[in-house]
């Protein structure tokens, strides 16, 4: 009996162990998962933004907040389990399921650009309009709502990205690295978003506060050049949600994930010309996809 408890604790005693050394690594995980998808890091804080851009000034950083609070508990409590139990029962749904988010990416992208080059002609008397009225709340509530519903998609990208890159250590250590790249991103991704649509209140503050003409210049710079950068990080972000979807789409494809593995063989010698011409290749044809898809949907439409 004395022996078998003692065979019991030993067992324990090396699994801590494993446990330990195997979370010792986790730092080094986290970076390195965090250096894998810093591509979609970057697109998800192009995309935000756009969200908050016309609301009241005073509520931007609640409405962040808000949607900074979802995507973590998407990301901890829905996404990271479904990753990994998929990643046990049915590790190969997990690539078509991406690649169905990369599509509506694609498709939000598409209706995006077409909003933006589309002619609105006018309304003429005899035409029967219906005008729909929105409250602000309303406004801000719809705002969120899309918002988390597009960092669903980029942050099941990363997920399955972060699982990937422990799928084959211990269930802990899974369990660790991937909730600590999920707070970690979320935190960075928002805190800089955060910044990025206050930043004209800090060249006001600047502008009015500040007794020295350098800073007061500085402040008056920041506000005049923020609205610009706003709008410039906007299209940013729609060229992001073309780019990503498609390129989520074309890792799920061998002939298209070959293809884009040989552009950037193709050019190994000038990284950035290979990053930029891939980036462009799949933007452009996740524009295609993406009207593809809005006929078919509008298709739908009309029989319904």
């Amino acid at each position: 009996m004395a022996s078998g408890l003692l065979a019991l604790l030993d067992d324990v005693s090396a699994l801590v162990k494993v446990s330990a050394a195997s979370l010792d690594d986790v730092p080094a995980q986290v970076a390195k998962t965090t250096g894998k998808v810093s591509g979609i890091v970057i697109d998800d804080t192009a995309v935000t933004p756009k969200y908050v851009v016309g609301l009241d000034p005073a509520r931007e950083l609640s409405i962040i907040l808000q949607i900074a609070k979802k995507s973590l508990l998407n990301k901890v409590l829905l996404l990271s389990p479904a990753a990994l139990l998929l990643g046990f029962f049915a590790p190969w749904a997990i690539t078509p399921i991406l690649m169905l988010g990369g599509a509506y990416l694609c498709f939000e992208g598409y209706e995006k650009v077409h909003s933006m080059f589309s002619k609105h002609h006018d309304i003429t008397p005899d035409e029967s309009t219906e005008i729909k009225v929105i409250t602000p709340a309303e406004l801000e509530k719809e705002r969120v709502t899309g918002a988390v519903r597009t960092d669903l998609i980029l942050s099941a990208e990363i997920v399955a990205i972060t699982y990937s890159t422990v799928a084959e250590t211990a269930l802990l250590n899974q369990i660790v690295v991937m909730l600590a790249v999920a707070i970690f991103i979320t935190v960075a991704v928002y805190g800089f978003v955060g910044l990025i649509v206050k930043a004209d209140d800090l060249g006001i503050h600047l502008a009015k506060n500040s007794n020295q003409t350098q800073v007061q210049k500085l402040g008056r710079g920041i506000v005049t050049f923020m609205p610009h950068f706003l709008k410039i990080l906007s299209y940013i972000g729609t060229a992001a949600m073309l780019w990503v979807g498609f390129e989520i789409i074309a890792h799920g494809i061998p002939f298209t994930s070959h293809l884009l593995h040989e552009l950037e063989e193709s050019l190994h010698n000038v990284p950035a010309l290979a990053w930029f011409l891939k980036a462009l290749a799949c933007g452009l044809s996740g524009l295609v996809l993406g009207f593809i898809i809005e006929k078919i949907v509008s298709l739908f439409r009309k029989k319904a």
